[in-house]
């Protein structure tokens, strides 16, 4: 049997975990519906643990009319209140209206010109911060940059878009590549 192969020591044991670990998280993403979806999820967890959000990502896709700002930003009281009786998504009445929130700053943005991809890529000077870090105490909780993409985010209209949940955005989509050096994907994120 092959040996398991060294992973960043958050993901755990759990294969759902380890998957995300493995295929999504440090990998450059420039997409920039999928940066909206991964930042209102990042969001949500605000308080819980990843693997509570990443359980029930596809329930928050149905949720949330796939992430389309333009279908969030037309959401009514109605939705709100639908979107708290439902088992799928986190009941936290401010946590439901962020993602309205957010849907209508970004359509603010795209409306000014800025494509919102390119906009939140420029925090990191559109690519990637290489860290070499070797354990987990070494990485911040937050960073110059995340400070200031928090506070243009939130100056743009959005919300739980705090420093730290930022980074954790940032970590997620490959702004950031804080995977350890002895990770096993720590070199393809390095060159993606």
């Amino acid at each position: 049997m092959d040996a398991e192969p060294i992973r960043c020591s958050w993901c755990g044991s759990d294969p759902l975990y380890q998957d995300y670990h493995d295929t999504v998280w440090g990998r450059p993403n420039f997409d920039k519906y999928d940066l909206f979806a991964k930042l209102c999820l990042d969001g949500q967890q605000a308080g819980l643990s990843w693997i509570t959000i990443l359980r029930k990502q596809q329930s928050y896709y149905q949720a949330y009319a796939d992430f389309q700002p333009e279908k969030i930003a037309q959401f009514t009281e109605q939705d709100v209140e639908r979107l708290l009786q439902d088992p799928g998504v986190i009941r936290n009445r401010l946590k439901v209206q962020s993602i309205i929130k957010n849907a209508k700053g970004f359509l603010a943005l795209e409306a000014q010109g800025i494509d919102f991809g390119e906009y939140l890529w420029s925090f990191v000077g559109g690519k990637p911060i290489v860290n070499q870090w070797q354990s987990m105490s070494q990485v911040p909780a937050e960073t110059a940059e995340s400070q200031a993409m928090s506070k243009a985010l939130k100056k743009a209209g959005f919300s739980f878009v705090g420093p730290t949940i930022c980074y954790a955005f940032m970590q997620a989509v490959g702004m950031v590549n804080d995977h350890l050096v002895d990770c096993h994907v720590y070199e393809a994120c390095k060159q993606s």
